[in-house]
C-alpha cells in the first residue's frame, strides 16, 4: 500500500485501482468493475443501475440490502424493497413466482431480484450453482435484471466449488467486499457490462463514492486476491472447529452440521442470560463476537484467528457459562450487517 502507484481514480486515472477493476473484471468473466468504498455503496449503485423511483426489488427477508443498509433502497434510488420468506437465506423459484406485479399504474413495478451468497443472517450458507442459473433463467424469461450481492462471494466460491465465471453468467451485476475473508482494510467492487458499470461510476459520484488517490488501498486488494483467497477453506474448517465445540457446550445450542463457510450462528439458553450479556462476558475475556438480538450470537473465522485460538474461544465460552453472565452489562455490540 506504501509503494503503490496512484492517480486521481475519479479522472480513472489511477493506475492500481485499474489493474484491479480488470482484474475482477476479468475473474468474474464481464466487461467491466467500479471500485467502491464499501459493500452498502456497491450494492446501493447496483439498484440504482437497474431501477428507477417507484420500482420494486424482489429480495429474501433476511438479505443484507433490505436489512442492514439504514433503507437506502428508498432514501437513494426511490426504489421498494419487497421481502420474501425463505429458509438459510435462499431465494428459488417456488418463492418468487407470483410475486410479480402486473403492469398496473397502482402497483410499483417489479424490476429486480437480489440474491446474497453467502447468505448472512441466512446462516452463512452457499448457494448451489444450479439453484442461482435457474433463479437467472427464470429472472431474464421474465425480464427482470438481477444482481447479487457477494459481500462473502469468495467464501461461497471456496465452499460451493465453482468459479467466479460460473457467477459472472447468472446476474447483470456482482458487488464484492474486499474488507471481508481477504482481510483489506476497506473497499468493495461492482462487475458488470461497460454500459452498467458506466452507469454506476456516475451513481457512485452521486452516492459521494468518487475518490483520488484509491490506489493505496486498491493496492491492498490486488494483494488479497493473490494471496487471500486460496487460504479461504482453513477459516472455514475454523468454523467447524468452533462449531463443533460450542456444539458440545451446555447452555448453547448450535448445529454444527449448518455451518458452510466462516460464519457460525449460535443460540445461548435463555435461563443463562441474553445474547448480549453473553457476547459482554465474552469480550472481557478477549473473545470479540456478535450479539444478533434475544438469544442469537454469530460468530466470524478470518485470517486474523488462528486454530489455538478457536480452542480458546471455546474455551471461554465455556468458562463463562460456567460462572453465570446475567449480571452483566448488555454493552456489547457486534457486526450485524456484515
Amino acid at each position: 500500500m506504501a509503494s503503490a502507484e496512484v492517480g486521481d481514480d475519479m479522472l480513472g486515472e489511477d493506475p492500481t485501482v485499474n489493474r484491479l477493476e480488470k482484474v475482477v473484471a476479468d475473474l468474474f468473466g464481464r466487461e467491466a468493475a467500479v471500485f467502491a468504498c464499501s459493500g452498502t455503496q456497491s450494492n446501493q449503485m447496483g439498484v440504482r443501475v437497474h431501477c428507477i423511483p417507484g420500482d420494486e426489488l424482489l429480495i429474501n427477508e433476511t438479505g443484507h440490502i433490505s436489512l442492514f443498509e439504514g433503507g437506502a433502497p428508498a432514501a437513494l434510488s426511490g426504489v421498494t424493497v419487497r421481502t420474501i420468506a425463505a429458509d438459510g437465506g435462499f431465494l428459488d423459484v417456488p418463492q418468487l413466482e407470483g410475486k410479480i406485479r402486473g403492469n398496473d399504474q397502482h402497483f410499483p413495478r417489479t424490476r429486480l431480484v437480489c440474491l446474497e451468497n453467502t447468505t448472512n443472517i441466512g446462516g452463512g450458507r452457499v448457494y448451489p450453482l444450479q439453484q442461482l442459473q435457474r433463479v437467472s433463467e427464470w429472472a431474464t424469461a421474465n425480464g427482470l435484471k438481477r444482481h447479487l450481492d457477494g459481500a462473502r462471494v469468495f467464501n461461497a466460491v471456496t465452499a460451493g466449488g465453482y468459479s467466479a465465471a460460473d457467477l459472472g453468467k447468472c446476474f447483470d451485476t456482482i458487488s464484492i467486499c474486499f474488507s471481508k475473508g481477504l482481510g483489506c482494510p476497506m473497499g468493495s467492487m461492482l462487475i458488470g457490462d461497460k454500459d452498467e458499470i458506466f452507469r454506476a461510476r456516475r451513481v457512485r459520484k452521486l452516492f459521494g463514492g468518487s475518490l483520488r488517490q484509491a490506489g493505496i488501498v486498491a493496492a491492498a486488494a490486488v494483494y488479497a486476491l493473490e494471496n487471500n483467497v486460496s487460504r479461504l477453506q482453513e477459516d472455514h474448517d475454523h468454523a467447524k472447529l468452533l462449531a463443533e465445540g460450542l456444539a458440545t457446550t451446555d447452555g448453547i445450542r448450535c448445529d454444527a452440521a449448518l455451518v458452510e463457510s466462516n460464519l457460525v450462528f449460535f443460540e445461548i439458553d435463555a435461563k443463562l442470560g441474553s445474547a448480549a450479556q453473553f457476547c459482554s462476558a465474552m469480550k472481557e475475556q478477549g473473545v470479540l463476537i456478535g450479539p444478533m438480538g434475544g438469544q442469537r450470537i454469530r460468530a466470524v473465522t478470518h485470517l486474523d484467528v488462528s486454530a489455538e485460538e478457536i480452542v480458546r474461544a471455546v474455551e471461554v465460552a465455556r468458562e463463562c457459562v460456567r460462572q453465570g453472565f446475567s449480571g452483566t452489562s448488555a454493552v456489547a455490540s457486534g457486526p450485524y450487517g456484515r
